[in-house]
């Protein structure tokens, strides 16, 4: 007979004693239980005692998280999280440096769990370390000098559980003060520091500048670009993250009007030129987080360029005229005539005619096609850059298509303006970066001004695609397609230069394309026959039973998810998978993402799928309610869901891409009895419908299948029909 639902069987260890195995009733109080677990030991005052995990995490079992424990669970007696705060808020304070360092290497580690660091908090802890670390670091210089190493170490445990504590989101950033920012910013600026205390503090930083607009000023004030830049130069890929990251934030909080001179300096420290040397370039692989970076101040980047995107021209500025009369006089330079010879009126006719040969919408007052936003003023930007920097390439297309009869001819204001808007799109500019995306493009870093030479290679597809496809003015838009979906083609396989895309680009000629278009519409054919379509009926209930089949078992292998927090350098994950017998969902906190499954013996807490009540998407999800620099994006919303149990709580989650978010919204669905709904489902039962459509109507009459595969035939006895190619 299976034990009662409330009694957990479980082993709890004390030091120097034998593990004592015993049964807990999850409805006795746990104060009750502890006391219990004392008398057996002869522990006096159970009060200053508590029970923790007896595994990586060593967290503290409380009311709120007991539920967790399950059958076989290895748990320890051990200090109560009050008392251990209490002793180590006065070891850390000890004139004896051995057990101060002691102490902050055992503060460090605790801070990790929230219940420790609600009692740590409560006894003022946090204005205790940033003391230490305001005052007490000139105390330590002499200590410095002799035993700089130990020194490392204090600075670096005290910096370690400063950070850990402020995590929790339990203080706010905007409590502290002025020293100990520029402390903090100390150790960033001096050239020699300890690794460990530098990473820190490049965290502590960031942190700063991302949950406080008035501390973002007061950063900004302590630490310039210029300071950052030799830590980026080093061979240390996490120091290179860090500092990325806090330029990012820089960046990031910088008010709208700084943000152009931020760019400019930037340029002059030639920030671009040395993450491309010491960072993409170099021997080491990128990893996840360096990715992440790396997209961010891309995104940022390119968010420059949103002013000018949403900036309408003014055609009674004769300033910006005067960029369309330099577009003309470029391209037209022999045909130019003084503005003393002829009549106006022929002049304005020679105008009208030669901005209709530019390829401009309205032949008489050009100024009037910038007045569209998007691109605005950007695509005028870029069409001029084009003419200076590529003149023969820009004078080549202007004389090919104003050569050509009209209907055939390339317009080149109007495929500029819807390309610029185009490129847009595309790189999602004006919008905020991702918090889950690793998307960055090598060779966005290998030219100050990138984007507007990604547009001269683009603009140039653009009148080649327009010549193979024999294109006339009402093919426009179906121009635009093909040139799209030449770019983000070519775009998917990160060329790491430009030059590399413009080859990418030569591969990718429009007949490329239909053949792609062709080989893609073949695998997804579709027959529209009355008797078709009664099979299809039939076959799809099997089809839909299947992918339920896969999503489940899906979720019984598990994913790992990253936790979201404001501080994104130290990675925290977590992992959730599914019970084979697919009753229990088992989760729990990992160190360190994983390399392959994690068994289910190692995730301590559970939840029955009986209790699920339901599953929310998006900004239904209580995480997505709350208030944070990058939760508020779009593509971090498109990735949340949560699942909620009994008394109304929450099971948090942000799926790490598109797929795992689709499979586990689909699967939990599946539990529940609802219906699979996500694009996946919807794709993966057109490709299998398919199939099994195609298998199920091969013409086999009069064809025997055997029972058994037919035998290999021998080799033949010599090769001579063979034809050597080369």
């Amino acid at each position: 007979m299976p034990p009662p639902a409330d009694i957990v069987k479980v082993a709890i260890e004390w030091p120097g004693a034998f593990p004592k195995l015993m049964e807990i009733d999850q409805k006795k109080p746990l104060s009750a239980i502890i006391k219990e677990v004392c008398e057996g030991w002869n522990l006096p005052c159970p009060e200053t005692y508590a029970m923790q995990n007896a595994d990586s995490t060593n967290f503290y079992i409380t009311e709120k998280n007991r539920n967790n424990i399950k059958n076989g669970s290895i748990l320890r007696l051990t200090t109560s999280a009050a008392q251990m705060a209490l002793q180590l808020h006065e070891r850390i304070q000890s004139s004896s440096m051995d057990i101060k360092l002691e102490a902050l290497k055992d503060l460090a580690n605790s801070s990790r769990d929230i219940t420790f660091a609600q009692e740590f908090i409560n006894l003022d802890g946090i204005s205790l370390l940033t003391q230490m670390v305001e005052s007490g670091t000139e105390r330590y210089q002499k200590l410095q000098k002799i035993m700089k190493p130990c020194f490392g170490e204090l600075l670096s445990f005290t910096l370690t559980a400063f950070v850990e504590l402020m995590d929790h989101g339990i203080v706010s950033w905007d409590t502290f003060s002025v020293a100990f920012i520029k402390k903090i910013a100390s150790y960033v600026c001096k050239s020699a520091m300890d690794t460990a205390v530098l990473q820190r503090s490049l965290a502590i930083l960031e942190s700063m500048v991302l949950n406080s607009q008035d501390l973002y000023q007061k950063v900004a004030q302590e630490i310039t670009i210029g300071q950052l830049i030799p830590h980026l130069q080093g061979t240390d890929q996490d120091i290179q993250t860090y500092t990325i990251a806090v330029i990012n934030a820089l960046f990031l909080k910088a008010p709208e009007e700084k943000r152009q001179e931020m760019a400019h300096i930037l340029a002059q420290k030639q920030l671009r030129s040395i993450i491309l040397s010491n960072v993409i370039r170099s021997n080491k692989p990128i990893n996840d987080e360096m990715a992440h970076q790396l997209y961010v101040l891309q995104v940022l980047t390119f968010n420059l360029l949103e002013d000018r995107m949403m900036t309408k021209m003014d055609p009674q500025d004769q300033a910006q005229r005067d960029i369309i009369f330099e577009l003309r006089r470029i391209a037209f330079d022999v045909e130019c005539e003084s503005n003393n010879s002829g009549s106006i009126e022929k002049r304005k006719s020679m105008y009208t005619r030669d901005y209709k040969k530019l390829g401009f919408i309205n032949h008489v007052n050009p100024a009037v096609d910038f007045t569209q936003i998007p691109p605005g003023m950007l695509a005028l930007d870029n069409m001029l850059y084009f003419a200076r920097h590529h003149q023969d390439a820009y004078i080549r297309i202007v004389l090919e298509n104003s050569s050509r009869e009209d209907k055939h001819e390339c317009p080149f204001g109007r495929s500029s303006i819807e390309l610029t808007k185009m490129l847009c799109e595309i790189l999602k500019v004006g919008e905020l970066p991702s918090e889950n995306c690793h998307d960055f493009h090598p060779m966005f870093f290998t030219h100050d001004r990138s984007f507007v030479e990604f547009f001269c290679i683009c603009i140039q597809l653009l009148n080649k695609t327009w010549k193979e496809m024999r294109a006339t003015s009402e093919d426009f838009n179906k121009v635009m397609q093909v040139v799209k979906e030449q770019i983000t083609r070519a775009l998917t396989i990160k060329p790491n230069s430009l030059d590399q895309f413009k080859s990418r680009l030569q591969n990718l000629s429009y007949t490329e394309i239909l053949k792609l278009r062709q080989s893609e519409r073949m695998n997804q054919e579709d027959f529209q026959s009355r008797p078709i379509l009664e099979l299809r009926e039939k076959i799809q209930p099997e089809i839909m039973e299947l992918i339920k089949q896969q999503r489940l078992n899906r979720l019984c292998e598990g994913t790992c998810f990253r936790k979201i927090s404001s501080r994104r350098r130290q990675d925290k994950f977590w992992y959730c998978r599914l019970s084979p017998n697919h009753k229990v969902l088992h989760y729990g906190d990992l160190e360190e993402s994983p390399q392959g499954e994690v068994p289910h013996d190692s995730l301590q807490d559970k939840l029955p799928v009986a209790d699920i009540k339901a599953v929310v998407t998006g900004k239904d999800c209580p995480h997505m309610k709350e208030k944070g620099a990058l939760k508020q994006n779009k593509e971090v919303l498109e990735l949340a869901f949560s699942v909620l149990y009994e008394s109304d709580e929450y099971l948090n989650f942000i799926a790490p891409d598109k797929h795992e978010y689709c499979v586990w919204t689909d699967g939990l669905n599946a539990l529940l009895g609802k219906e699979m709904t996500s694009e996946f489902t919807r794709s993966d039962m057109d490709t299998l419908l398919s199939m099994e459509m195609k298998l199920r109507l091969l013409d086999l009459e009069n064809i025997q299948i055997p029972d058994v595969p037919p035998p290999i035939p021998k080799e033949p006895s010599n090769y001579d029909f063979v034809y050597d190619c080369n």
